[in-house]
């Protein structure tokens, strides 16, 4: 066996998501080969990447079929995720790809949806961040139980910076850590907005994968603020099935559509998409209406990353700082997985600039 084969084999694995094979890709290295006993390393685009297994697999039968059918293959894999930034690292300079998590209107849900994506993300390697952009109504100090702790600060080149607190690895950074929270936030517009500006050059958030942004609900100055400031790589919409919401909801997808924001949308994600018992796991009950959510990302084409069921532990674990996703609730963990790994996919097809036809037939056949 030579390089040379191993790598015409290897031409024919097709990174998913891409459209490309992962030779052509640059994602092979260090090939070593010692009799029948191949190893080499793919670089995947995120080390969130949902498909690892199916690219793996696919190499090693490559392999086997079509330069030795006795052949021990080892693949390895790292990652470097994937940006699309282009602003020079100006601000947030660690930071490789930002996700603003909206919506029309509160009692969506749009907190909980951001704080499991952030736990989702990081317990599949990624490093990442939670910024609590509502400076009106924050949750995160409750969701994640930090209620009452205080940020560091840290002098950078004669600069303070803010230290984010960590929780569940985790960064995080919410003005319910800088206030009493028994005190209203009763701020101007302006005002609220130099806070988010802090956030975004006062916070020292390092190295990161990806920064989940918790922006407040509806339409205002923070939006603007955010959108502006920072290289947001796509927006999230979260709604729930009912008509109200979707109205709303509509009102965040054409705030997006503003050419002057630039701001591609991700998806839309369906959260209380249906109600399901834990005595009874396969029973679905649609509460709220059915599928209203795919039918609001079908009528503006799209991508629906997930549906996510209304349970009481959802509830409870915001209220007592565990969230969801580290709970023993499988059929909601789940349901935010299958969520975070369609938004992964999508955010590596909006940084190759693949056109969202190929990620449709990737979808479908993966």
């Amino acid at each position: 066996m030579t390089e040379t084969e191993i790598l015409k084999a290897l031409s024919n694995v097709e990174e998913p998501d891409l459209g490309k094979d992962i030779v052509t890709l640059n994602m092979v290295k260090d090939i070593q080969i010692n009799g029948n006993n191949v190893s080499f390393t793919v670089v995947l685009t995120t080390p969130a990447c949902p498909m690892k297994d199916r690219i793996g697999s696919a190499c090693v039968n490559a392999i086997k079929l079509l330069v030795h059918k006795d052949a021990v293959v080892n693949v390895n894999f790292t990652s470097h995720t994937t940006s699309k930034r282009s602003d020079e690292g100006k601000v947030l300079p660690g930071v490789k790809n930002i996700i603003a998590v909206v919506s029309g209107k509160g009692g969506v849900g749009k907190s909980t949806v951001a704080a499991n994506l952030a736990l989702a993300l990081a317990q599949d390697g990624a490093n990442v961040g939670l910024m609590d952009a509502d400076i009106y109504g924050p949750s995160v100090p409750i969701m994640f139980g930090v209620r009452g702790e205080r940020p560091m600060m840290r002098e950078v080149k004669g600069k303070g910076f803010i230290m984010p607190l960590e929780r569940f690895g985790i960064k995080l950074m919410s003005i319910g850590l800088l206030v009493d929270e028994k005190s209203a936030v009763v701020w101007r517009g302006p005002m609220a907005s130099s806070a988010i500006r802090q956030f975004v050059t006062d916070v020292d958030w390092g190295e990161l994968d990806y920064l989940v942004i918790d922006m407040p609900p509806g339409t205002g100055d923070i939006h603007l603020t955010l959108m502006q400031l920072v290289p947001v790589t796509g927006a999230i919409i979260v709604t729930t099935p009912q008509q109200v919401a979707l109205a709303d909801a509509r009102k965040g997808i054409a705030m997006f559509a503003q050419a002057q924001l630039n701001v591609p949308i991700i998806g839309l994600v369906e959260n209380m998409a249906y109600f399901t018992p834990a005595e009874l796991p396969n029973n679905k009950y649609y509460l709220f209406g059915k599928e209203g959510g795919k039918r609001l990302a079908d009528e503006y084409d799209l991508n629906l990353l997930g549906q996510i069921p209304l349970v009481q532990s959802i509830c409870e674990g915001g209220d007592i700082g565990i969230p969801v996703m580290l709970s023993d609730d499988t059929i909601t963990k789940k349901a935010f997985e299958e969520f975070t790994a369609t938004t992964v996919r999508l955010i590596s097809t909006i940084n190759a600039e693949v056109k969202p036809e190929n990620f449709a037939k990737a979808m479908a056949t993966g």
